[in-house]
């Protein structure tokens, strides 16, 4: 299984989230949060798709790479998930570390809120990774759907509806 950057920041979101992607439940396509996302990606830094390149690196998309700087620059439209945000940033600077380009940084822009994170990978994270891709393959291919876990931060997932729709 080759583990995109969508599944490591579901892992940290989400477990039933993480399954129902990973076994091509999409609800993203329908969404309007995902769409204002887009929006917000898309629109934020218009001259950035001239200035960095999109790199495919192991099945690992990632938007805008700075070549020269080594820096992945990583754009969310809300840090309500800024741990999730900062693994993904992690495992893109780990995939890019395996394949012989050593000491990138990654930066976490949130353009809402005027707000960057700079982002560094260490050696325990590098660890910490490693046992994540094995719980995201096991999670992943398990027969059933992981249960509910109640958030408050459900009521803006995209797979609200589907998750919720036999709830009273």
């Amino acid at each position: 299984m080759r583990i995109s950057g969508t599944h490591f920041n579901y892992y940290h979101i989400c477990h039933r989230k993480l399954w129902l992607f990973a076994n091509e439940i999409q609800m993203e396509q329908t969404s309007l949060l995902v769409a204002e996302g887009k929006l917000i990606h898309d629109t934020s830094y218009p001259f950035r798709s001239g200035k960095y390149t999109e790199i495919q690196v192991d099945g690992v998309k990632i938007d805008y790479y700075d070549a020269s700087r080594k820096i992945v620059h990583e754009i969310k439209k809300s840090d309500s998930h800024e741990e999730a945000h900062e693994w993904q940033a992690k495992f893109y600077l780990y995939v890019l570390k395996r394949n012989g380009i050593d000491k990138a940084k990654a930066i976490i822009e949130y353009p809402k809120f005027r707000k960057t994170v700079p982002i560094q990978l260490t050696a325990e994270d590098e660890i910490v990774i490693a046992d994540t891709m094995k719980a995201i393959v096991r999670i992943t291919t398990q027969k059933e759907c992981p249960p509910l876990i109640h958030n408050k931060k459900c009521r803006n997932c995209s797979y609200f509806d589907f998750c919720y729709s036999g709830e009273s």
